[in-house]
């Protein structure tokens, strides 16, 4: 009986709170704002307890792990929702009567709005310690994915492509998973090549190859994407050609990266 009172109180709060509609924009950022402060404050703590090599990290690479740590859980998140949502959920079905370019619910607004609350405090991060956590191309990614993010939320256009995009979040674990047995001195280990070569195949899958099918949806919905507002319109076209540009440019450093490993195991 217990169980049920708590999962009614959890469900009632969700619908009446979360995803209610005057409310659901502003919860949903301020939900990712406070999983980034948790999941930052949790990576702390838990590798600070057990993981010796965090002990002996600089301050600076410190922060650098519990900031993957943090776009860790976003990553997670972002790809459960957007697999639902894109692949396992009607809202974006071309059966259903309406412009798929069109589709909202309470639902998608919210995980955008937890992606957008995500990419604020990683950008903000990142400015802050420039170049530490990264150079201008991160600064480009993230201030293209808040943008394209946030319009979708907002207005309710195009959030089928913004999901597909935000389903490139896949790889993320894998390449934090390398940063950490990188600094953690465990290059030759077996797991670094494992992991080597899972990030080899799900970028190939989640940022190359989704992106060719997310531009033949394009094509095919072309006559629905027009009649969405200009701004809208362009952010279909110029946020995924210049992410898909440099997934490639990234994959290409992957791939040389994998075959450096192989051969030194050889």
């Amino acid at each position: 009986m217990a169980m049920k009172s708590y999962t009614y109180q959890a469900e009632l709060l969700l619908r009446d709170y979360l995803l209610a509609d005057p409310y659901v924009l502003y919860t949903s950022v301020l939900c990712g704002i406070v999983m980034c402060k948790m999941a930052y404050d949790l990576t702390q703590l838990i590798s600070s307890l057990y993981f010796k090599a965090y002990t002996s990290l600089t301050k600076v690479q410190r922060i650098e792990w519990n900031n993957r740590g943090m776009s860790t859980a976003h990553a997670v998140f972002i790809t459960i929702m957007s697999s639902y949502l894109v692949f396992f959920s009607d809202l974006y079905s071309d059966r259903l009567d309406g412009f798929v370019t069109f589709q909202s619910s309470n639902l998608s607004i919210f995980a955008l709005g937890v992606s957008a609350g995500y990419f604020i405090c990683d950008l903000a991060m990142i400015l802050w310690l420039y170049p530490s956590l990264g150079g201008m191309e991160y600064i480009i990614h993230h201030l293209l994915s808040l943008i394209a993010v946030s319009y979708a939320m907002l207005s309710g256009e195009g959030q089928l492509y913004t999901f597909m995009v935000l389903l490139s979040e896949t790889t993320t674990p894998g390449i934090n998973l390398r940063w950490f047995l990188d600094t953690a001195g465990m290059k030759r280990s077996k797991a670094y090549l494992v992991n080597g070569i899972g990030m080899f195949a799900a970028w190939l899958v989640a940022r190359i190859l989704l992106f060719v099918y997310l531009f033949y949806h394009v094509y095919l919905h072309h006559d629905q994407i027009k009649k969405m507002q200009t701004f809208g319109y362009i952010l279909v076209f110029i946020v995924p050609l210049v992410l898909g540009i440099m997934n490639t440019m990234w994959f290409a450093k992957i791939l040389k990266g994998l075959r450096k490993t192989l051969a030194k195991r050889q």
